[in-house]
Parts: structure tokens; sequence; C-alpha cells
């Protein structure tokens, strides 16, 4: 047996107090009431989730002088800090239930005299038990070791520990835990990693600096791949030379044409396939600020992981960087819609309620899928179970992990390993061009995955929503997703021969539809006016009850046929935000202005009853349709996966790029 580093203390590179609340942690631990205190009580439990997310009463600040390292932190004489924290703190349930490690070393160096390091460990519903704890003698640079089970953590748990300065200032210069593990897992694992970038120079490049300058991270590259599907090239950003002297002989830039994320992460996996020389093959996008130690990290985990194991790293907003988009998701089955795992928090935010303090983050969170925003997958898996689908985008991540998960490849979404990225609430994808996307390839993987007869409660999720964006005035989007469904029942034969050419077809076609038309200067549309006020003065933007709700959905169907008021025409009668948009306000109108969710545009929709009464009767007919042969539909698909996927009919994808 020998030893070997699982995990290292690390501060911010860039001493960002945004991201600082990730690291180190000044305040209380606060725990808050278990849910079977709380009780089954809907309103008791909604007060307890809404006070979840409050901040906790603290005032200690951290200056960012304390950081005196990438791996050391001085606290102040007298003063506690604690290393429980996302980046810091030890997920030991994640290690005992996938990884063949069973006890753990815990080294920390203080330099301070009077300085107390004091060990604690949590258990799965977030209530921690003091471990152990040593003392400082003197000024010099003492470490204390301390050896650490994971037998409690069966259920959930994290490791981690607290220093208190004494006497003078204390560094706590750095912290390691480390494992005995046999001989064969000694050596460190290699990762190529694949980015795929479209039109976006200067992030990429800037994400290719951030992998290429960290020292700690060299060894663990193999080869860089960025699949470069843009007319703005990654080379003519101007923080590209700096990128590219730091990454040297490991970066290869491939381009090739426009094939969405699932086309240029499959040219990087069927070239890291074929070159064969690294452990794994790393999915990322081209638009993250990433952590390098999460590279490490997963590669680690990975490494010592009891079967080969899809190792997923979590997504911190880009524009709230202390925020969480989600700690874990699934594919729900009867739905087969994404989701947050059960017990998960959605845009948690670390910098209000710490890690100690969040009950639901100390229970291990296990998943279906890892977007590939960040994803370890290794090279074993890829060769047996094929490259992406060929989706363009949307759902070729979650589809893969799925697939994997047949295939007994588990899916991890590790803690500690994290990129920041744009937050999927400020994107318009559920009703642009990307909706056809979105419902193709979330029928392509029911198609392929879904355990129940015709897709569980798919075909009828998808009528009501197309029902909704009907009532919605949302005629392109109702358009382009009968599109997607009608390329569903073409079958899977289609599915490689489409994807150079569906987007501009799709974007082409919305062109002719008034709410697809988005304008960035609100004066592109005729003022707001409508024939009568509102009844009593009435705010719209107030928050209907459930029963108005309900009002609302009985009604919208019969007023869709009635006429239009004439004045909607030239005028629409009311502007709504993004936040407001929802389906029952926007069916009372005949006519309205809609923001966009990113806040750069609007667009005008316009109440159409004989385009209402055509789209609603190919909805009708469209539905009917795909459950009758949803069977047959489900058999083709399978049968065919393993083709789809392979690598050679991938090689006739990529051919007009690869001739030369």
């Amino acid at each position: 047996m020998t030893t070997r580093l699982l995990q290292r203390q690390v501060l911010p590179l860039d001493r960002d107090l945004d991201v600082l609340a990730l690291y180190v942690d000044a305040g209380p631990a606060v725990l808050d009431a278990d849910k079977y205190e709380v009780g089954h009580n809907r309103n008791a439990r909604e007060m307890n989730a809404a006070s979840m997310r409050q901040a906790i009463g603290d005032d200690a600040a951290i200056h960012p002088d304390q950081i005196r390292s990438r791996t050391a932190f001085q606290v102040p004489m007298g003063e506690r800090l604690s290393f429980g924290t996302y980046f810091n703190a030890f997920p030991a349930s994640y290690w005992r239930r996938y990884t063949i490690v069973d006890e753990v070393s815990l080294a920390v160096t203080l330099r301070g005299k009077g300085a107390t390091v004091i060990v604690y460990k949590s258990m799965a519903n977030g209530r921690s038990q003091r471990v152990d704890a040593e003392t400082t003698q003197s000024g010099n640079a003492e470490t204390f070791t301390f050896d650490l089970t994971l037998k409690p953590f069966v259920d959930g748990g994290w490791y981690w520990y607290n220093v208190v300065a004494g006497d003078e200032d204390v560094v706590v210069e750095g912290a390691e835990w480390t494992a005995e593990v046999p001989e064969d897992r000694v050596q460190h694992g290699t990762v190529d990693i694949a980015i795929t970038t479209m039109n976006r120079p200067d992030f990429c490049a800037e994400l290719l600096g951030q992998i290429g300058e960290d020292e700690v991270l060299r060894p663990y590259l193999d080869t860089v791949f960025v699949m470069e599907q843009g007319t703005q090239k990654v080379a003519d950003s101007a923080y590209f030379a700096k990128a590219e002297a730091a990454l040297g002989d490991t970066l290869r830039i491939i381009e090739q044409g426009n094939l969405g994320g699932s086309g240029g992460y499959a040219r990087g996996q069927l070239e890291s396939v074929r070159k064969g020389t690294a452990t794994y093959a790393m999915m990322m996008d081209d638009d993250v600020v990433c952590e390098p130690e999460g590279i490490i990290r997963a590669v680690t985990f990975g490494d010592l992981a009891k079967r080969p194991t899809i190792v997923g790293g979590h997504m911190f907003s880009l524009f709230a960087k202390s925020r969480m988009h989600s700690f874990g998701e699934i594919v729900q089955p009867w739905r087969f819609w994404w989701q947050s795992a059960p017990g998960v928090f959605n845009d948690w935010d670390f910098a209000a309620r710490n890690l100690r303090s969040a009950r639901w983050l100390h229970k291990r969170i296990d998943v279906d899928f890892n977007g590939w925003f960040m994803c370890l997958i290794p090279r074993q898996v890829i060769a047996e179970i094929g490259l992406s689908l060929p989706l363009f985008l949307k759902w070729d991540d979650s589809e893969y992990g799925l697939r994997a998960k047949e295939a007994g490849y588990p899916t991890v979404t590790f803690p500690g390993a994290a990129v920041w990225h744009v937050p999927w609430t400020d994107k318009n994808d559920g009703v642009d061009w990307q909706a056809y996307f979105h419902h193709r390839n979330r029928f392509v993987a029911a198609l392929l995955h879904s355990p129940y007869p015709n897709g569980g409660r798919m075909v009828q999720e998808s009528f009501n929503h197309q029902i909704k964006h009907l009532v919605s005035m949302q005629y392109s989007t109702v358009e382009i997703r009968h599109q997607a469904l009608e390329d569903v029942l073409a079958g899977p034969g289609h599915l490689h021969e489409m994807l150079p050419s569906r987007l501009a077809e799709v974007r082409e076609f919305v062109k002719g539809f008034t709410d697809a038309r988005l304008e960035a200067d609100r004066d592109a549309f005729p003022a707001v006016r409508r024939s009568k006020p509102p009844r009593k003065g009435r705010d719209d933007t107030a928050v209907p009850t459930p029963m108005e709700v309900k009002l609302a959905a009985l009604k919208a169907p019969i007023r869709q046929l009635l006429p239009v008021r004439k004045l909607s025409r030239q005028h629409p009668e009311a502007e709504l935000p993004a936040m407001d948009s929802q389906w029952y306000r926007l069916t009372k109108y005949d006519s309205v202005i809609v923001s966009m969710n990113d806040g750069t545009s609007a667009a005008l929709y316009e109440r159409d009853p004989d385009k209402f009464r055509d789209l609603m009767a190919k909805t009708v007919a469209i539905h009917r349709r795909l459950r009758k042969e949803w069977p047959r539909l489900a058999e083709e698909y399978r049968a065919q996966l393993a083709q789809v996927t392979s690598p050679e009919a991938w090689d006739e994808t990529f051919r007009p790029w690869t001739d030369d």
C-alpha cells in the first residue's frame, strides 16, 4: 500500500471575495430544522424552506490579504475560521460509497503559537460531532495528522476542520487529505479535455489560460481539444497567445462546421478514444470559469472508484458566484424530465447559508447524469457504450448518463469539482429556436430509456405544453415543436443527416412569426393602448390564487375562438416583463409585448383565432399518432442506438472536415 493525495486545501486564485465563501467560512454554524420536526403541514414546510435561504446573522468579515498563497491562509489572533466549505471540506460519504478508500488521513500545518485545529464530522442529517483537536506549542510550523475512518458515512456526511488563533496570528500553511491505496492505484490518470466553442473566442481563450497556467494541473493533462465550430476564431483572441504558450503541444484545435454541442463533444470523444493515451475525456463548455483543482479532484476520484465512473462537477452562477445551480440532477422517469434530485435546493447561496448550517447538503445526493459543462468520462466507458447521440444540443449529456447507468457505469456529481457558468434561468431556450431541440431530443431520450409504456406522462405533458404555448400566442414555438415531433416519428436514421442543417432551417422558419421577431429597442413597437382599462385598475402582475389559475385554464381555449379587438392590431394591449409572462396572464390579451429572460430584447405576441384552430387540430393529430406509434418507435430507436452512436457513423458526419 502507498500513500496517495486525495485533496488539498486551496484558496481562490485571484483573491475574489465573491467566491471566498466557497473556500473559507468565518460565520457560525446555525443548523436548520429537521424535516421531521417541521412535519407534513404544507405551510410549515414552505415557511421552513424560506427561512433556510435567509442569511445567517454574522458580522465577521474576511480580508483578501489573509490569503497568503494558493494554499495558505492567515487567521487573526483570537479569531476562529472554518474550512468546512464547498472546496475545502472532505465529502466523506461520496468517497465511502463509490471508491475503494475506507480510511483517510488529514494533515494540517499551522504556524503560530497557541493555535488550535479542531476536526469535525457530520452525519447525513447535518448534525456535527467533534472528532479530535491539537494545539501548537511554538511559533514554528507544526503539522498535525488525524487518522479518520469512513465507516459512519453510508448515507451522507463530511469531514472538515476549524482553526482557532491563540496568542498570535496563525497561518494555516496547508492541509492534505491522503489515503493508503494499492500499488496499481498510485499513479494518477490523465485527461483529454474536450471544449466545444462557437463564437466565444475571448471566453474560450481565457478558459484555456486557466487550464494551461496551473502548474499543479499540468501533469494530469494529456490533450486539450478545442472543437472550433464558429466564424469568430479562438485563435484570433487577444488572450490566445498566452494560453497557447502555456499549453504548448498539449493544445489541439480542430475546425469543423457547426454541429452543436453534441457534434463537438462527439468529435472530442472520438479523437480521445482513437488516440488512446488518456484515461479520461472531460467535456467542458467554452463559456465557463474553471477551478483547476476541480479537474485534479475529478481525476483522482475516478482513479480510485470501485468501477469506471463518470465524475461530474457542479455549476455555480457566473453572475452571483457563491450561488449553485443544482447539487445533483436526475431524470424523473414518469415525466421524463430533468430535475434536481429529491431534497436538493436549487440556486443555493453558500455566502448566505454555509455548508455547516444547511442540513440537506450533508445527505449524499445520487444522480442520473451530469451536465457537460464539466464532466469526466472514462475512456473505457466511451469505447463500450459509444459516443454522444447526434442531437445538436440539449439532452445529449442526460441521455449519455442514462445510457451509461444501464450499462453499469454510475455518474457522481462530485463536491469540490465545479465551474462558474451562465445559469439556465437567464436564457430563453424554452420558447425560441432551441425549443425544437428541447422537444425532439427529450422524446428521443425517452424512447430510448423510459421504463413506462408509451413513455409514461410524456405524450400527455407534451400536449398540455402545446396548449399553454397556443393560449400564450407563442405560435412559432408550437410550430417548431410540431416539427420536432415529426422528426421523432421519422425515426433515428435521420439524426446524423439533419445535424449540420436543422438549426439553420428552424431559425429561418420562425422568422415568419411575430412572436419570434426580437427587438432590442422598445420603440420598435407601437405604444401600448387598450379598448377598455383594467377592471378597477387592477395590477395584472399580482400572483394569482390556485382557483384563479384553474379558471384561466377553463376560459383560455374558449377565449381563443373569439374575434380579436380591433385596436389590438395597431397597438399592443400591455407590456409584460419576462418574470410575469406566464400563460395565465398572456391568455387575457389580444396582443402584448413580452421581454425575454436574458433582458436583451422583447417580442410582440398577437392572438390569431384562425391560426389557433389550425394548430390545435395539428396538435391533437400528432399526439394521437405519437401515442399509437410509441411501441414501434421505442423498439426502432433502441435497436439502432449502437449504430447511431458508433465511431463509424460519426466518421461519416465528420467527413466534410476530415477528408484532408
